[in-house]
C-alpha cells in the first residue's frame, strides 16, 4: 500500500479557479467518503484551504487511482479535463511523504512559514478520523508531518520569513520612492501575503493604503483589519494612477498589470515602485523600462534573501524536512517487513514444536532435564539460522530500490501470504 496525493494550489492556479475548489463542511465531508468509497483507496482524507485542495489517499495501486481522484477534482471544480489537468499536481509514495512534511512545515505557503496550515491539517486528520476513513497508515503520517511542523517553528524562525520578504522589497522601493511615510500605497490581493504587506505598510506610516481584489468581500475583509480603503479590479486602472508604491500578490495564472496600464499610470512623471510578490508575475516585467517605475519582483529578492536570516531560516526548515522525511521512510520500509520476519519467526518455531513432538514420541523414557535441553538446543539452531536473514533484510528494506526484500524472504521459505497478513490483521477480523 501506498499513499497518493492529487492536488491543486496557488503554485498551480490561479485564484479563481481556487475558489471554485472551496469547500465547507459537508462538502468536504462529501468528498472524503466519494475518495474513500473509490476501487483501490482503503484510507482518506482532505486538506481544503483558500490556497490548496489536496486529497490523501492510501492506495494499492497507482494507476486507476490517480485517474478516479483526479476526475473527482475536476468535477468538482466543473471545469473540463483540459482546462483542470495543467493544474492538478500528483505526489506518490516517497514523494507524498516529502510534499506533506514540506506543507506542514510552511515551506509551501503562499506566504512562507504561515502557522495556519498546521491547524488546517489537524482538522483534515479529524476529519478523516470522524468519518473513518483515516487509519494506521494516514494517521500515523499525519501525526508525524504535525510533529515535523511544530519541530520546524520551535528550532527555527521559519515564521518570520514572510514578513521579512515583505520588509526586503519595502526596502528596495525606498531608494526609488523615499519613506512610506507620507506615501500612497495599493495592495493588489486579498491572500495571506498581501494581508501581510498591507499590515507592513500601515505599520510603516503610509498616508494611505488602497487593497484591490477580484472579490469585494475579501477586499473589504482585509480592508476593514488595517484602516485601508477597498476597491475592486475594475477600479485598478484608476488606483495605479494614484499610487506611489504598488504591492501586488494576488495568485493569478497571467499578468494583471500590464506595461502599457503603467505608462498610463505613470504618465505625469513621478516615481512610482512596483513590488511583485506574485507567483507567476502579476506585473509585465518590461514595465522595468518605463520612465520613472522601478519593478521589485522576487528574482531581485532571492539573492537578498538567501544570505538574510529568513533565508537562513527558510535553508534550515528544509534540512529538517529531509531528515524527518528520510527518518519516516526508514521506519516505514523497516516496519514494512516485520510482518514477514515474524512469520518466519512463527514457521520456525511450529517446525520446531513439531520435531519435539516426533521426537519425544520416539523417546518415551527421556526425562523432563534432558527434554528441556534438547529443545532449548533446537530451538537456539532455528534462532541462530534466523538471525542473519532477518537482521540482514531490515537492513536491505533500507535501500532504495524495486526489490522487495520482504517478499524475497517469503518465497525463499515458501510463506504463505495469509500468514504474513494474520501479523498485522486487526484481532477479530478475519
Amino acid at each position: 500500500m501506498s499513499v497518493l496525493v492529487v492536488g491543486v494550489s496557488h503554485k498551480s492556479a490561479p485564484v479563481a479557479l481556487l475558489e471554485q475548489l472551496a469547500l465547507d463542511g459537508p462538502a468536504l465531508h462529501k468528498l472524503i467518503d466519494d475518495v474513500a468509497a473509490s476501487e483501490h483507496v482503503t484510507e482518506a482524507t482532505v486538506i481544503a484551504t483558500c490556497n490548496r485542495l489536496e486529497i490523501y489517499a492510501e492506495v494499492d495501486r497507482f494507476h486507476g487511482s490517480v485517474e478516479e481522484l483526479s476526475r473527482m477534482v475536476i468535477d468538482h471544480a466543473g471545469e473540463s479535463t483540459e482546462a483542470m489537468l495543467p493544474h492538478l499536481y500528483v505526489h506518490y509514495d516517497d514523494g507524498a511523504v516529502s510534499h506533506l512534511f514540506q506543507v506542514v512545515a510552511g515551506l509551501d505557503s503562499m506566504a512562507v512559514g504561515e502557522g495556519q496550515i498546521l491547524g488546517q491539517t489537524r482538522a483534515a486528520l479529524s476529519a478523516g478520523q470522524e468519518i473513518g476513513t483515516v487509519g494506521p497508515s494516514l494517521n500515523l503520517l499525519f501525526q508525524q508531518a504535525l510533529r515535523v511542523g511544530k519541530r520546524a517553528r520551535a528550532e527555527t524562525g521559519i515564521d518570520r520569513a514572510a514578513p521579512s520578504l515583505v520588509t526586503a522589497a519595502l526596502d528596495r522601493s525606498r531608494a526609488a520612492v523615499g519613506d512610506l511615510s507620507g506615501k500612497r500605497v495599493l495592495v493588489v490581493g486579498a491572500g495571506s501575503m498581501a494581508g501581510l504587506a498591507t499590515a507592513t505598510v500601515a505599520g510603516r506610516g503610509a498616508a494611505s493604503v488602497t487593497v484591490v481584489n477580484r472579490t469585494a468581500a475579501s477586499a473589504d475583509r482585509l480592508a476593514e483589519e488595517y484602516g485601508a480603503r477597498a476597491a475592486t479590479l475594475d477600479d485598478l486602472v484608476a488606483e495605479l494612477a494614484l499610487a506611489d508604491v504598488v504591492v501586488s500578490c494576488t495568485g493569478a495564472a497571467g499578468i494583471l498589470i500590464s506595461r502599457d496600464m503603467l505608462a498610463a499610470a505613470t504618465a505625469d512623471g513621478r516615481p512610482v515602485s512596483i513590488i511583485d510578490l506574485a507567483l507567476p508575475h502579476d506585473v509585465d516585467p518590461e514595465a522595468a523600462g518605463l520612465p520613472g517605475v522601478t519593478l521589485v519582483n522576487l528574482a531581485d529578492l532571492a539573492d537578498d534573501l538567501r544570505d538574510s536570516e529568513a533565508g537562513q531560516e527558510v535553508e534550515a526548515v528544509r534540512t529538517i524536512v529531509a531528515q524527518e522525511v528520510s527518518a519516516f521512510l526508514t521506519a516505514r520500509r523497516q516496519a514494512s517487513v516485520t510482518p514477514t520476519v515474524v512469520a518466519l519467526r512463527s514457521m520456525a518455531t511450529s517446525v520446531v514444536d513439531a520435531e519435539m513432538e516426533r521426537l519425544m514420541g520416539r523417546l518415551p523414557d527421556l526425562d523432563e532435564a534432558a527434554r528441556a535441553e534438547v529443545l532449548h538446543t533446537v530451538r537456539r539452531v532455528a534462532d541462530k539460522l534466523l538471525h542473519q536473514p532477518t537482521v540482514r533484510v531490515r537492513e536491505l528494506a533500507n535501500e532504495a530500490g524495486a526489490v522487495s526484500y520482504a517478499a524475497a524472504l517469503a518465497e525463499l521459505f515458501a510463506l504463505h501470504q495469509d500468514a504474513v497478513d494474520a501479523v498485522t490483521r486487526p484481532e477479530g477480523l478475519a
